[in-house]
């Protein structure tokens, strides 16, 4: 894209790593945004929290933050909290909807409180007993998905089939600290939406031989695919876009997230959880479903920094 020389080039502090699960995705996309900023005729400086904490990286000299960070403090609103103490302006969801987006449990009463589909679920912390885990996994219904309620990239993530799997599944997400969610795990097919704040962008299927979006199969993979061209009938594609705008609204999301959907076997629709910093690597969806509208990376990234210095719903 050409960018209007007219155009005042803009001073963006891209922060990216930080020190959750995900800083290796994080710094992939955080080198994706520097570039594209960088193509965009802005001037870009990287910031790693991890190894420099934001109240000593001088954020108020910039014009504003790019948010490349995924998981921990940077997804669960704490990094958007302090750049709004800072005055400092900031790309994406406010911190109020951070919080929401990254507890699975939390998302998932918004939905239902506003109407949004979702798979039948039930949370665990760490004082349940297995038995109470196992009465409510009955509840749930097998197979289900177990998952720590606040990690990003399917990490934690296991497929139960039967009660003898349970314990294995809940000590892999308690790793990662906090309650877990037991999902039931929706036999069908796996579509994601990424929205510009809630205009959905054109739907991507994800078709993988993993029983579920693993980060393996996000990241590593050359057996998952991303098809825009699927087979799908007029109604429920318009049941999952509709899905995924109301389940952006629930939440109150500005800028670029991404919702993930499943579409079940009985043609049933049901979010699965909406990611308010979705990741910008060159495999990741929202910039591949961005393309495909006619935005290209350096384009996209332009248009967030700027949405993050206009009026609320102005692009």
């Amino acid at each position: 894209m050409a960018f209007a020389e007219s155009r005042r080039h803009l001073r963006v502090a891209v922060l990216a790593g930080g020190e959750s699960a995900e800083r290796e995705v994080s710094l992939r996309s955080g080198t994706s945004v520097v570039e594209s900023l960088a193509a965009a005729g802005h001037d870009v400086a990287r910031v790693d929290p991890a190894h420099l904490p934001l109240g000593e990286a001088n954020l108020p000299s910039f014009d504003a933050c790019f948010i490349a960070l995924h998981g921990g403090a940077g997804e669960d609103g704490s990094v958007q909290a302090e750049l709004e103490m800072l005055g400092v302006p900031y790309t994406g969801s406010g911190a109020e909807t951070c919080r929401l987006a990254m507890s699975k449990a939390a998302s998932k009463r918004r939905f239902m409180a506003h109407g949004v589909p979702t798979p039948r679920y039930a949370t665990i912390d760490e004082h349940d007993s297995l038995a109470d885990v196992s009465r409510r996994a009955g509840r749930v219904g097998y197979p289900l998905v177990v998952k720590p309620d606040a990690q990003g990239s399917s990490i934690g993530v296991t497929v139960v089939y039967d009660s003898v799997e349970l314990p294995q599944a809940l000590a892999e997400a308690k790793t990662f600290g906090g309650p877990c969610l037991l999902e039931r795990c929706v036999q069908g097919r796996e579509f994601t939406v990424a929205l510009l704040d809630d205009r959905p962008l054109p739907m991507i299927e994800i078709v993988t031989p993993e029983q579920v979006f693993s980060y393996d199969a996000k990241y590593h993979s050359s057996l998952t695919e991303y098809r825009f061209d699927f087979a799908l009938s007029a109604d429920a594609r318009a049941q999952i876009e509709r899905a995924a705008v109301a389940a952006g609204r629930a939440l109150s999301t500005a800028g670029l997230s991404r919702v993930d959907l499943m579409l079940s076997q009985e043609g049933e629709v049901g979010v699965l959880e909406v990611n308010t910093v979705p990741g910008l690597t060159v495999r990741s969806l929202a910039p591949l479903a961005a393309a495909r509208a006619g935005i290209d990376m350096p384009e996209l990234c332009d248009l967030l920094v700027r949405r993050s210095l206009a009026p609320a719903g102005v692009l």
